[in-house]
């Protein structure tokens, strides 16, 4: 017996005692035991309640059964002795223990519904009908319905195991004259029982008040009780109660009488006040309510905006109105350097791709992902796309245990580059890159391993007798040590047979180069890692990687969200959410520290009551981690698909959709229509003084493609979380990005040089229309990128540039902005776009539009002017190819008159 035991639990028991040694390696030990109590008192409470009842009314039910052992007679004659009252009983408590057991494993996976309502916050906001706190509904409700839940079910099971043994006994027969006849003892029983489950009934209508506030129905405009909810649905349930409470009084008369009417009486007053409830409300929204909506439901309406608008977030939104026509110049470019020296060039697939084939430098290195963010460089900011070189075990040539777990533990460093620079190939410029790591000043790295990341395996082991890979060199390999803290020790034998066991590996207990200063790294996939410690958060899809002080980090967003707030209309499986946890990962000893980013919000304001110590300050984040944070970009998606309706404040206006935006979705000859995604960008607000690192996404008006409005969320510390509504006057026609895309590609010079290169066998693939407000005005950006037949790395081509009614396309950026507003569009560059100046350098960060030239005038006017050469010359190569003989001929006229002017220089 116990062997069997021991076999059937003994893994559970060997993961609880691991996962205990982990919690406590990496700190939230705490969390780990706070779980495992609660999920205990829960199961022990659930199953001695659950056993005591079902005993008592088993036995109780048992009290109706004789002694002897009834003999059943076969048709062929055989005797067949029946269980007796002793043999039932011991059946009987049987399956009492065995239900009570699965009844306590339900209720201690409800744990987290237990230690919130035990340690609410209140939200300090009411709903509009009930004038309830809108904790009561986050956290009390679900208590409530759960505790009751489990009551029913114990009552219902009662009533059938004891229905059961009285049919046994002959107690409780069915048939003429009467539909059941029982005995005194049995009706007074099963009677009883009635009168709790209509007390339960009672709960539940009189939790079914509040539940309308939280629910959606067919017939109504909004989420929430509309005025057929709160002038029918919600008196029957107050009804209805009163009808439950009437039903207990009933019960219990019916046990302690001979009446056999007063449950019946119950059951059907029961049903013809929910039904009758139901019509009414039917009746009321046919009659009353859709003969005059928008006025009966005006109040409701109200009601919802309000509510979804605090939900999500958005009644922090700052409006700001744009007039939509101004006309730029190159003063304004010129102010707005910062802006443009950051427009994102780069796409994040054909980054991916480019880094895949120029730095990957061996098969088992991969880049799971490209992330932006903002670094200080040369003094400025500077918007960058980077990505972590990891190791992925299931790429290595020979893959023993010894080299996935032992020799290849960690990733190396990570490619770093500026989102708007190209080499003169069309390649993106790095300011780290290589193996070993090449960097930039600006951009130290001291240590550039990565145990810890988005594609680490499931355990290594470190500071063992066998080498660890680091890095490839030429022909040959440097090895290293791992000399951090993560890790569990594998101290003793002991301890190596059990994470033997655990990962179903004997090579842990028997390998020779394992000792005793060796340490097993776990849960080293980062979203695997913060899930574990913190089950009860949401997380962002997308980690990113930052570099500071000379470390790698990954920092890790997490939301606190709730489907039960009331009035607020749900977008996607939730109805509140705040993005009020930082979770800052140590790449190397995989130290993993939880922030309280937003204090406020009563969720993890609860859950810190439950975890104390487990949320730090974020004013405790280190500044150079601090400086990286940045609005997620899942909360802004589900935040700007809710505020293209709610941002509709007046009733009249929302009933009738008057000014519903939608997210554009842009269709092009190589593309299907997508929706445009949101994008991070850096670049100077309107009527903001300096540049800053923001998250931004267009509106147009629905059915139509001109452009609305575009919202931003603000990003650096000292505004973050701020998010604002730039709108364009209704009056006015502003080009949308579906205009604009459909613009280029009818454009009589891009379309025939975008078929001439398809034709030539190669593969022409459009970025991300980048759109760029400038003071009260719109550019608008798309690169194209071409991959040559059979090629596998995506080159960066072109860049489109559009601003008003004229569209350019140009090798650089820079160049369109030159050809559009004149001269060099910002001020002077020696190369429009930084290009890397030797092979095996990083190259230096290039000097964005508006620089301030330290040269004599003449160097910046010749540079001008052989920027303009350079664009003549490219426009004439673009005619030849296309067979436009005429504008090769005044380029090439152009491009003479440039050289006289250099020339005159």
């Amino acid at each position: 017996m116990v062997a069997a035991l021991l076999f059937l639990a003994g893994p559970s028991l060997l993961r609880f005692y691991t996962d205990w040694l982990w919690f406590g390696e990496v700190g939230y030990r705490q969390v780990f035991t706070t779980i495992i109590q609660s999920e205990a008192s829960l199961f022990t409470i659930a199953f001695v309640v659950s056993v005591i009842w079902l005993i008592f009314n088993l036995r109780l039910a048992l009290g109706s059964v004789g002694e002897g052992r009834p003999i059943f007679t076969t048709q062929q004659g055989m005797e067949v002795a029946l269980p007796g009252r002793q043999q039932l009983r011991t059946i009987a408590s049987a399956i009492a223990m065995f239900l009570s057991a699965l009844i306590g494993l339900f209720a201690s996976s409800q744990w987290e519904t237990w230690v919130t309502w035990r340690n609410a916050v209140p939200f300090g906001q009411v709903d509009p009908i009930l004038g309830r706190d809108v904790s009561f509904y986050v956290f009390t409700i679900p208590f409530i319905q759960f505790v009751r839940g489990l009551a029913q079910t114990l009552v219902v099971l009662a009533a059938l195991g004891a229905g059961a043994l009285y049919l046994v006994s002959g107690s409780l027969t069915s048939g003429l004259p009467s539909l059941l006849s029982m005995t005194p003892a049995v009706r007074r029983h099963l009677a009883l029982l009635g009168a709790v489950f209509f007390v339960l009934l009672a709960t539940g209508a009189w939790l079914g008040r509040y539940e309308l506030l939280i629910t959606a129905h067919p017939a109504g405009v909004i989420y929430g009780a509309a005025y057929a909810d709160v002038y029918g649905r919600l008196p029957t349930a107050l009804v209805l109660t009163g009808i439950s409470i009437l039903g207990v009084v009933l019960a219990v008369m019916h046990a302690f009488t001979r009446r056999n009417w007063p449950i019946p009486v119950a059951i059907v007053l029961y049903l013809i006040v929910s039904i009758g409830g139901e019509g009414y409300s039917t009746v009321l929204q046919r009659f009353v309510v859709t003969p005059n909506e928008q006025v009966r439901e005006s109040p409701f309406i109200r009601h919802n905006i309000d509510a979804t608008r605090r939900a999500f977030g958005l009644d922090r939104v700052e409006e700001r109105a744009l007039s939509g026509d101004a006309m730029l110049t190159r003063e304004d470019i010129g102010r707005n350097a910062e802006t443009l020296a950051n427009v994102r060039l780069w796409d994040h697939q054909p980054l991916l791709d480019t880094f895949g084939q120029l730095q990957e430098i061996r098969t088992y290195y991969d880049f799971a992902s490209v992330d932006n963010d903002r670094y200080t460089i040369n003094g400025r900011p500077q918007q960058v796309m980077l990505s972590a070189r990891e190791l992925n075990s299931n790429s290595l040539p020979n893959r023993t245990w010894v080299n996935e777990r032992l020799t290849f533990t960690h990733g190396y460093g990570l490619t770093l580059g500026p989102v708007n620079q190209v080499t003169s190939e069309g390649l993106p410029v790095l300011y780290v890159r290589n193996l070993p790591t090449e960097t930039i000043p600006d951009l130290p790295l001291q240590e550039p391993s990565l145990y810890f990341g988005e594609l680490s395996n499931d355990y290594v082991i470190v500071r063992t007798n066998t080498q660890e890979f680091h890095y490839p060199r030429g022909d040959e390999n440097v090895f290293t040590q791992y000399a951090g803290t993560g890790g569990l020790a594998l101290e003793s034998l002991a301890r190596r047979l059990m994470f033997a066991l655990r990962f179903g590996a004997y090579q842990i207990a028997f390998n020779d180069g394992i000792t005793g200063e060796s340490r097993i790294l776990f849960h080293r996939n980062i979203a695997e890692r913060v899930d574990e410690i913190a089950p009860f958060l949401t997380f962002d899809r997308d980690p990113y990687l930052v570099l500071a002080d000379g470390r790698l980090y990954w920092m890790y967003d997490a939301y606190t969200t709730s489907d039960r707030y009331p009035y607020s209309t749900p977008a996607g499986r939730v109805n509140y959410i705040r993005n009020s946890v930082k979770v800052v990962i140590d790449a190397y000893n995989g130290t993993t520290t939880f922030y309280a980013a937003d204090p406020a919000d009563p969720i993890v304001a609860t859950y810190t009551k439950v975890f104390p110590g487990m949320f730090k300050p974020l004013e405790e984040m280190p500044g150079a981690l601090r400086a990286h944070i940045r609005y997620p970009e899942d909360i802004f998606a589900l935040q700007a698909a809710v505020f293209a309706t709610y941002h509709m404040t007046e009733p009249a206006v929302f009933y009738n959709r008057e000014d519903q935006w939608e997210i554009p979705s842009i269709d092009d000859a190589t593309a299907n229509a997508q929706a445009m995604q949101p994008y991070y960008t850096v670049m100077r607000l309107p009527g903001e003084s300096a540049a800053e690192f923001i998250q931004m996404l267009p509106f147009t008006p629905r059915a139509k493609d001109n452009l609305a409005a575009w919202l931003v969320a603000r990003s650096d510390p000292e505004h973050y979380g701020d998010v604002r509504v730039f709108q364009f006057p209704k009056q006015k026609v502003v080009f949308g990005p579906r205009q604009v895309v459909a613009r280029i590609n009818q454009d009589q010079t891009i379309s025939p040089q975008i078929t001439l290169w398809n034709q030539q066998g190669s593969q022409v693939t459009w970025g991300t229309l980048m759109v760029i407000p400038i003071e009260e005005s719109l550019i608008y950006v798309r690169p194209l990128y071409l991959r040559g037949a059979g090629g596998r790395i995506p080159e960066l081509t072109r860049v489109v540039v559009v601003y008003q009614d004229q569209i350019v396309m140009e090798q650089t950026f820079e160049q369109g902005l030159a050809r559009l507003f004149g001269g060099d569009a910002g001020g002077p560059r020696a190369q429009p776009t930084a290009t890397a100046t030797a092979a095996n350098q990083p190259a230096a960060p290039s000097e964005g539009p508006g620089a301030t030239p330290a040269a004599p005038a003449i160097v910046p006017q010749l540079s001008a002017l052989a920027t303009e050469a350079q664009t003549h010359y490219q426009r004439a190569i673009d005619a030849q190819r296309a067979g436009d003989w005429a504008r090769y001929g005044d380029e090439i006229k152009a491009l003479g008159a440039a050289l006289d002017k250099m020339r005159a220089r």
